[in-house]
């Protein structure tokens, strides 16, 4: 279980987050939602390791979690590499923070391209990919790390309505696999049909 207790965070005056209290659990799809500036991209950014946070708790509590190295973050522009094809989007990662070697990464990477349905695209850059298909490859990068949890910053908001539900098919199949999912998003209806678990931020009066 991933817990966050009395999460408080400003930007000079602004008070952004204040005295947030949510449990994530393995296995799971949990959606957060709320109307812009409430705090949400902030939010999944201190549970990541990418935002500091003025005070409160976030813990681990997996036997094997031992810090934010554990959690995945899918960013809503993605952040594919252009220079980089499909497969070494993939692969890179691996290689250069886990330090697995070429072969072992490869296979790896193919198992992620079979499950999200990429099979075909291993040669392909950036600029020939649908948006749906530049989702996944991120999808399938973050997934390569081996995360316990992987968080989703807005991952429909660019998408029409089939692929949505694409979204959250994929969604319940990382949640499948035993990992928690975390998924930020200012689509209720979305959060309702595909998640497990629903809390709102709400705008606080400073």
């Amino acid at each position: 279980m991933l817990r966050i207790e009395n999460l408080n965070k400003s930007f000079g005056t602004k008070k952004v987050l204040k005295d947030v209290n949510l449990e994530f659990e393995r296995g799971t799809i949990s959606m957060i939602t709320g109307e812009s500036g409430v705090g949400k991209t902030t939010l999944i950014r201190c549970l990541c390791g990418l935002e500091t946070y003025d005070s409160g708790r976030i813990l681990y509590l997996d036997e094997d979690s031992k810090d934010n190295k554990s959690i995945g973050l899918v960013f809503q522009n993605l952040n594919l590499f252009p220079h980089f094809t499909v497969m070494k989007n993939i692969i890179y990662p691996l290689i250069k923070v886990k330090k697995i070697d070429k072969r072992q990464a490869t296979s790896k990477a193919k198992d992620l391209i079979d499950m999200l349905s990429l099979k075909g695209l291993e040669d392909h850059y950036e600029y020939q990919l649908s948006g749906g298909q530049k989702q996944r490859v991120a999808i399938a990068r973050a997934l390569a790390m081996e995360p316990n949890y992987l968080c989703f910053d807005e991952p429909t908001s660019a998408l029409d309505y089939k692929l949505r539900d694409n979204v959250g098919e994929i969604l319940q199949k990382v949640a499948s696999k035993g990992r928690g999912v975390i998924v930020i998003t200012h689509d209720r209806d979305f959060a309702k049909k595909y998640g497990n678990k629903i809390y709102e931020l709400k705008n606080i009066d400073n």
